[in-house]
């Protein structure tokens, strides 16, 4: 795909683990690499996944979805602390429904968001609401995400196979 295109190609599904970097190198599998700290390992390593991208000469952004305003927080902290983290972030959250911090939704203005100050992330949370989404969680039964089942229900038979570029 990458030699197919003339524009700067992003993705997270080619390159999503530090494990995946010598072969994303190898082959330019992409040229912005599109991390979520989730994934990555968390802050530090999104932090020294930036260094390595600097290293190689790969853009670097985020994108995050399914997450409630502390790891918005989070997010937002790493995208103001990676130097070279230039790209915009992208995320699901304006379309969540829930929020689990006290003081309600983060408000995005010109489609940014300020960096949240205070101890910590900046946040705090709403145990109350923490709890009742926490409960919601056990109701539901649903412990592990299984993207094969929900393509099954558009394409009967369909089986996940992992590809490595």
């Amino acid at each position: 795909m990458r030699q197919a295109v003339d524009i700067p190609l992003a993705t997270n599904m080619c390159t999503t683990s530090f494990h995946d970097l010598p072969g994303s190198v190898r082959l330019g599998s992409e040229d912005i690499i599109l991390s979520d700290h989730h994934y990555w390992g968390g802050l530090r390593a999104s932090i020294e996944l930036g260094r390595f991208c600097d290293t190689f000469g790969r853009g670097l952004s985020m994108h995050s979805n399914s997450h409630v305003g502390i790891s918005l927080a989070a997010m937002t902290h790493l995208a103001a602390a990676v130097p070279n983290l230039t790209y915009a972030v992208d995320t699901h959250y304006p379309w969540q429904s829930d929020e689990v911090i006290g003081g309600g939704e983060f408000c995005f203005e010109d489609g940014a968001l300020a960096v949240p100050d205070g101890p910590g992330l900046g946040v705090e949370l709403d145990r109350d609401a923490l709890a009742r989404l926490h409960q919601n969680y056990l109701d539901c039964g649903l412990s592990q995400r299984d993207d094969e089942v929900e393509m099954q229900k558009l394409e009967p038979g369909w089986t996940f196979q992992s590809t490595r570029w």
